[in-house]
């Protein structure tokens, strides 16, 4: 693969060749290329407006071990979720990890998902503490990153350094994505994805 891909969903207007969405869970994604006159690229962005447990959309045909994804995320509805993220490690749709803010809790967490079932991580360097609490705003874009090399995850938010996290539950090369929660219905653009330099 190239070291480096991106996803701006301009150049057709549809999901990129490769990508597969589903859900974990149940109830029903939809994700949709659509029209956006504020994204931060291009003038199409990826629109997840379904319900579901959790909706994902991945480069199934990309498989990355030690490497970073990261996306311009946009919450705009929702009311038991207005949440966005990013799924890395991806080897099917009950087994991953995933990094997501939240614009109604104003958080950022990650998680990692086994056999469907999913749990926090614990902030490295703390006793007690899922994630951090940080302004989430509705109807704006974000920036969310996250780089993983072996058992040690960084999460970065609007360009700053949020957390790390370390875990062992899924150390092999897998895909990456976004994804959503419940009724969250969510934006996302320029979404980057490649391998980490040695």
């Amino acid at each position: 693969m190239a070291l480096i891909q991106t996803a701006t969903f301009d150049a057709t207007g549809s999901l990129p060749d490769g990508w597969k969405t589903g859900i974990t869970g149940e109830g029903e994604a939809r994700w949709s290329v659509v029209h956006d006159g504020s994204a931060p690229s291009g003038v199409n962005v990826l629109l997840q407006s379904g319900e579901a447990t959790f909706c994902w959309a991945v480069d199934s045909g990309t498989r990355i071990q030690d490497g970073f994804v990261e996306a311009r995320i946009k919450p705009e509805g929702g009311k038991e979720d207005q949440a966005g993220g990013l799924v890395f490690r991806f080897l099917d749709g009950n087994n991953y990890y995933v990094v997501r803010m939240n614009a109604l809790e104003d958080n950022v967490v990650l998680y990692k998902t086994v056999n469907g079932k999913r749990s926090p991580l614990q902030v490295r360097g703390r006793m007690i503490g899922y994630g951090i609490d940080t302004p989430v705003p509705n109807g704006k874009w974000s920036a969310l990153r996250v780089e993983f090399r072996g058992a040690l995850f960084t999460v970065y938010y609007k360009g700053e350094k949020l957390f790390e996290v370390e875990d062992r539950t899924f150390t092999a090369a897998g895909a990456v994505g976004v994804w959503t929660k419940a009724d969250s219905v969510t934006r996302f653009d320029d979404v980057r994805y490649g391998q980490l330099p040695e």
